[in-house]
C-alpha cells in the first residue's frame, strides 16, 4: 500500500468514526477517558520501554539535549499523563450545549448548538505526551482525530495510541476514533493536510518552519500560531515594583515557550527609574537586552537593537527593549511587530488599560499580569490543544470549546414565509 493510499484509507476511518463520536454520550466518554488513565498506569513499564528505543534511536542521531529531554518518558511523566486525562473527564462537555436563545417575530424560536468539527488532524513534534493531550481533547469534544508525530517519538506514540483505542473500545466508541500515523514518511504529511474530503481542520504543534509549511500547502482548514513575540509595556504610573516582578517572571520563568516575554516597552517617563531596576533583576539570568538608544542610556550594557530584534521571538535569554513616549506609540510598536500573541500592560489607569485592551490585536490582552498566564490549563480550559493567533473560529488557548462549532437550531408550530 502506498503512503497515499495508506492516508486514504485513515481518512476514510476517520470520517466514518466522526460521525459514531458527534452522537456519543458525555458518559461514554467519560468512561473512555477513565479506562484511559487507568491503562496507562498499568502500562507504565510498556510505554518506557517503546520510548527507550526512541531514545536510543535520538542519541545514535545526536539529538540536542533539549529535544532528548522533551522526547523522554518518565514513571512521573506517565502519571502526569493520567491526571491530566482525568481532568479533562472532569470537564464540561460541550457538545450539544445550547445558546443565545430567542424567539423572532415569525414565532420560531432560534438557538445555537454546539456541535464537533469532525475529523482532527494534528502534526507535532517530538513529546510523545501530545499524543495524550491531543486524543483526550478530540475525544471529549466528540471529534475523530489522526494524529502524525514527529519521527523522533514513532515507538512511543504507537504505544501510547494502542492503549487510547483499546480504552475506546472497551467504552463501546470506535477504535478508529484515534489514529496514529505509523510512517514517518513526509508524504504522509501532505496527504493529511490535503484531503479536504475526509478532514476538516488541521492543527500543527511545533516550530515556525512546520508551521510555515502547513499553511502554504494545506487545502484544509489550520488552526496555528507561528510565533509568539510576546511584549509587555510599562506605563508611567505603573507601580514599578510590579512591573520589575512581572517582566522577571514572564521573561526568565522559562525561555522556549510561546508566552514568554521577547519584547518590552517603557514609558519615558518613567525609564530612568525602572529599566536600572529591571536590569539588575535579570543580570544573575544573564539576559541580553536589545535595545534602542534612550534605552541604551539608562542600561549602559544593553546592545543595540535592530528593527529585526523588534519583531523576533528569541526563545532565550535575549529580550528586546524600546522607550516609547506614550501608550499610543506602545500600541502601534506592538501591533506593528508583534505576533498576535499575547501582550501585557502594566498600568494603574482604568481608563489607559481599557485603550490598550481595545487597540492591541493579539489573542490575548493582559493589565498587571504576566504574559506566561496565556495558557489553556491557566485559563481554566484543561489541557489545550494549541495557541491560535488566528481570527476565524478559534482565538488564544484552543481547548475542548475550540474543537467544537456552532449550528443554528430552530422550533416552530407550522409557521410558514409569506
Amino acid at each position: 500500500m502506498s503512503v497515499s493510499q495508506y492516508m486514504q484509507q485513515l481518512g476514510v476511518q476517520a470520517r466514518a468514526a466522526s460521525r459514531a463520536m458527534a452522537k456519543a454520550s458525555t458518559e461514554q466518554k467519560n468512561a473512555a477517558l477513565a479506562a484511559l488513565a487507568d491503562r496507562l498506569l498499568a502500562n507504565e513499564a510498556a510505554l518506557i520501554a517503546a520510548n527507550a528505543k526512541d531514545l536510543a534511536a535520538g542519541q545514535e542521531n545526536n539529538l540536542d539535549p533539549a529535544m532528548m529531554d522533551r522526547l523522554a518518558i518518565t514513571s512521573a511523566g506517565v502519571q502526569a499523563m493520567a491526571e491530566g486525562v482525568r481532568q479533562v473527564a472532569a470537564l464540561a462537555d460541550p457538545v450539544g450545549q445550547i445558546s443565545d436563545g430567542k424567539y423572532l417575530p415569525s414565532g420560531i424560536h432560534l438557538s445555537k448548538m454546539r456541535v464537533p468539527l469532525g475529523v482532527v488532524g494534528i502534526i507535532y513534534e517530538s513529546r510523545p505526551n501530545v499524543t495524550v493531550d491531543a486524543a483526550i481533547l478530540c475525544l471529549k469534544s466528540g471529534n475523530a482525530t489522526i494524529l502524525r508525530g514527529g519521527k523522533e517519538a514513532l515507538h512511543s506514540n504507537q504505544a501510547i495510541a494502542e492503549i487510547v483505542r483499546a480504552s475506546l473500545s472497551e467504552a463501546g466508541l470506535p477504535m478508529d476514533a484515534v489514529q496514529v500515523v505509523n510512517t514517518t514518511d513526509r508524504a504522509a504529511v501532505t496527504a493529511l493536510i490535503q484531503d479536504a474530503e475526509h478532514v476538516d481542520v488541521i492543527v500543527p504543534r511545533g516550530g515556525k518552519g512546520l508551521i510555515e509549511r502547513i499553511s502554504t500547502e494545506a487545502r484544509v482548514p489550520v488552526i496555528k500560531h507561528l510565533d509568539g513575540n510576546c511584549h509587555t509595556f510599562i506605563a508611567q504610573d505603573a507601580d514599578q515594583e510590579m512591573a520589575v516582578s512581572l517582566v522577571l517572571n514572564a521573561k526568565t520563568r522559562r525561555y522556549g515557550v510561546c508566552n514568554a516575554l521577547e519584547s518590552l516597552l517603557v514609558h519615558e517617563s518613567v525609564a530612568a527609574q525602572v529599566l536600572p531596576k529591571i536590569a539588575a533583576a535579570l543580570a544573575p539570568f544573564d539576559v541580553e537586552v536589545r535595545g534602542c538608544d534612550r534605552t541604551r542610556h539608562f542600561i549602559p550594557a544593553a546592545n543595540e537593537a535592530t528593527e529585526e530584534d523588534y519583531s523576533a521571538e528569541f526563545l532565550g535569554p535575549i529580550m528586546s527593549c524600546r522607550v516609547v513616549d506614550s501608550v499610543e506609540q506602545a500600541i502601534e510598536h506592538i501591533n506593528h511587530h508583534g505576533s498576535g500573541h499575547t501582550d501585557a500592560i502594566v498600568t494603574s489607569s482604568i481608563e489607559t488599560a481599557r485603550v490598550f485592551q481595545r487597540d492591541v490585536d493579539s489573542s490575548s490582552v493582559m493589565v498587571n499580569a504576566s504574559t506566561a498566564f496565556a495558557d489553556g490549563f491557566e485559563y481554566g480550559l484543561g489541557a489545550e490543544i494549541g495557541i491560535s493567533t488566528d481570527k476565524i473560529h478559534a482565538r488564544g488557548p484552543v481547548g475542548l470549546e475550540g474543537l467544537t462549532s456552532q449550528k443554528y437550531v430552530v422550533w416552530g408550530q407550522g409557521q410558514t414565509r409569506g
